[in-house]
This record gives C-alpha cells, sequence and structure tokens, in this order.
C-alpha cells in the first residue's frame, strides 16, 4: 500500500485566519522587485542595486508591511509591532 502525502491548499483567508492577524512571514524578495512595485517617491534617498537581496514583511493575506535591508531586522521590526513572524524561504 502506497502512501501519499498531501500539502493542503489553503485560501488566502484561511492562511490569515490560522495565526489571526498577528500573523506575518517574512521573506526575502530582491530590490529589483521592490523598485519595480513602488513609486518612486517611496525609495528615494536609498541607494538599491537591483540584484541586491532584501526582506518584506508580509501580512497572511499577502500584503506587504514594511521591507527591510536583513532578514534580523525584519524579524525585530515584526516583534517590535507585536506581530508573530514565521520566514517563508
Amino acid at each position: 500500500m502506497e502512501v501519499v502525502m498531501m500539502t493542503p491548499v489553503l485560501t488566502i483567508e484561511a492562511f490569515a485566519a490560522l495565526g489571526g492577524p498577528n500573523l506575518v512571514y517574512v521573506r526575502p524578495v530582491s530590490a529589483a522587485e521592490i523598485l519595480a512595485s513602488v513609486p518612486s517617491a517611496q525609495v528615494q534617498g536609498f541607494h538599491l542595486e537591483p540584484d541586491q537581496t532584501l526582506y518584506a514583511v508580509h501580512r497572511a493575506d499577502g500584503e506587504r508591511l514594511a521591507v527591510l535591508t536583513d532578514r534580523d531586522s525584519a524579524v525585530a521590526a515584526a516583534l517590535a509591532h507585536e506581530l508573530a513572524p514565521v520566514s517563508v524561504h
């Protein structure tokens, strides 16, 4: 008998409900992705190389809350705002 393990597929709403409103995830993003998706006025004064890795903090529903230069700072920022961060690789 073969046992097949399946990963459950969750909707955005179901995933958000798992950890309540305080669950956030931290994931690496390229500076190029941020530069392409954020108005230039919001990144004015920051020197970003397109291939630079940044770390974004997102709500469970995918809304990006913050972008920081390193993972430790992203986790610390989430904790400072009483959020429960998890990593996404």
